[in-house]
């Protein structure tokens, strides 16, 4: 049974998307599909949509340019609603904000949303930047040996001030660590989302248990 067999369309023949930036985890949108515009978007590897007020499909990004390049496609456990991993081209919404989400009790600005995922799209945006206007493009240009030298110098700082015991210290080389294995996986081609998945999958299992799966993998 393919996924258009299995979701469970509403009365209209709809079922509600949501669309998730693939690096970052940042919900962007949220748009309905029908039958067709599912099967077009697992045909083509790009979202398409039903629009409700034209009663038209329509692919995102085909007046914009905006495109929206499916990573991965998941449904809920009652198949009434789809998930979309995307790699995004430009803005989400037509506003021009990175993601329709961006007004918070009524304001018009981005809503607070979790800091990692905020920090891993600055360095998606500025890893192109001139390197003399950006410490995080500095780091690119120089490669993967500079960054590695730096995660590593990251970690013994933090060891340090560990040792040490100054909280306030613990806290800032963490921040700085944290922010270099951000470097390293963006230009390895990685995401903190691909790794807070591994997360929530060890969370399936006991510690115990998870370490012994890793010991009998390796033995292979």
């Amino acid at each position: 049974m393919n996924l258009i067999e299995k979701v469970k369309f509403d009365k209209d023949g709809l079922v509600p998307a949501i669309i998730q930036d693939e690096k970052t985890g940042k919900v962007l949108m949220l748009a309905y599909m029908n039958s067709d515009s599912l099967r077009l978007t697992l045909e083509t590897g790009y979202t398409h949509f039903w629009s409700r007020s034209r009663s038209c499909l329509w692919k995102k990004g085909e007046t914009s340019g905006h495109f929206q390049k499916v990573i991965s496609t998941s449904y809920d456990c009652d198949c009434d609603t789809l998930l979309f991993a995307v790699e995004q081209t430009g803005s989400a919404c037509h506003t021009g904000n990175k993601s329709c989400f961006y007004r918070n009790d009524g304001e018009s600005r981005e809503a607070t949303y979790n800091a990692i995922s905020a920090l891993s799209e600055t360095i998606a945006e500025h890893c192109t930047m001139p390197g003399e206007i950006s410490y995080t493009a500095k780091l690119f240009k120089k490669g993967i040996d500079t960054i590695l030298k730096k995660v590593g110098e990251e970690a013994t700082e933090l060891i340090v001030a560990a040792k040490g015991g100054k909280n306030s210290e613990i806290v800032y080389e963490a921040a700085d660590l944290m922010y270099h294995i951000l470097v390293m996986l963006h230009y390895s081609g990685l995401s903190f989302y691909q790794v807070e998945a591994e997360l929530i999958r060890r969370f399936k299992q006991s510690g115990i248990k998870e370490k012994q799966s890793r010991a009998i993998d390796k033995s292979k």
